[in-house]
Parts: C-alpha cells; sequence; structure tokens
C-alpha cells in the first residue's frame, strides 16, 4: 500500500463514527464478530445488518434486516459478504448517502466500484478494516 493510499484510508477513518456492519454474525469465532468488537472498542458507533439475525442483540447493538432500517445516519457501510452481493449494496450505500463502502478482506466487486467510482463514494476492497486501523491509526490507549 502506497503512502497515498495510507493517507486516504487514515483519513477515512479518521472521519468516520458511524459504521453499518453487514453481514454481522453472533458468534464469536466468525470475523465479522470480531470485527465489529474492535470497532466498538475503538469509539466506533457500529449498527449490525443481517436478515437472518433482525431483532438479536450483537455486543450490546441491535440487529437490523436491511441498511434502510437503520434510524440514524451510517458514514461506513463495511461489508461481510460475497462479491456478488456488492453492486446491490454500493447502490444501498448510494441511497442512504454514506461516505464510504468498505469490502473486507477476500471480497472484491467492480460493478461496486464503478457505482461508487459514477458517485463519489469512497471505495475500499479486499481490506480488513481492523488490520487497516491497527497498523495506520494511532492508538493512544495502547
Amino acid at each position: 500500500m502506497d503512502q497515498l493510499e495510507q493517507q486516504r484510508l487514515t483519513r477515512i477513518l479518521n472521519q468516520t463514527r458511524s459504521i453499518a456492519l453487514i453481514g454481522a454474525s453472533n458468534r464469536p469465532e466468525r470475523a465479522s464478530y470480531q470485527v465489529m468488537q474492535y470497532l466498538l472498542e475503538h469509539g466506533y458507533r457500529v449498527f449490525p445488518v443481517n436478515p437472518q439475525l433482525a431483532g438479536a442483540v450483537i455486543l450490546g447493538q441491535t440487529c437490523v434486516g436491511e441498511l434502510d432500517e437503520l434510524e440514524q445516519p451510517i458514514e461506513l457501510i463495511n461489508v461481510f459478504r460475497r462479491g456478488e452481493f456488492a453492486a446491490r449494496i454500493a447502490q444501498e450505500a448510494i441511497e442512504q448517502n454514506a461516505q464510504c463502502l468498505w469490502l473486507q478482506e477476500g471480497v472484491t466487486s467492480h460493478a461496486a466500484a464503478e457505482s461508487a467510482g459514477e458517485e463519489e463514494l469512497e471505495y475500499v476492497e479486499d481490506l480488513c478494516i481492523k488490520k487497516v486501523h491497527q497498523s495506520l491509526i494511532k492508538d493512544v490507549t495502547q
């Protein structure tokens, strides 16, 4: 990752306060659970989204089934779904006026990247938000 990309990701993480986590899990062994826990511990407001877990409480947060069910503005949408779902999620991110669509490690989508680019939505793919935060953000609590 070059310096410009590091600066862009640092800016995104520093400006973000609210995150919708699509594909949230209530199972502690799952990466989405661990990432949500990490983000909550680092001061982000994280809202789990998963139709199979709608109404469940994950790490103290009530899960909703769909992005448009969230009652507060979301700045960043973090995606733990396969790439074929990303284009639809990109459209939902645009409709929700999110500032960033972040696809987790192993998730890529040319269509989502195109949609994000057309709407000037910040776009990150194939990177773990937790790992990036750990490497780029200086945590004063450590």
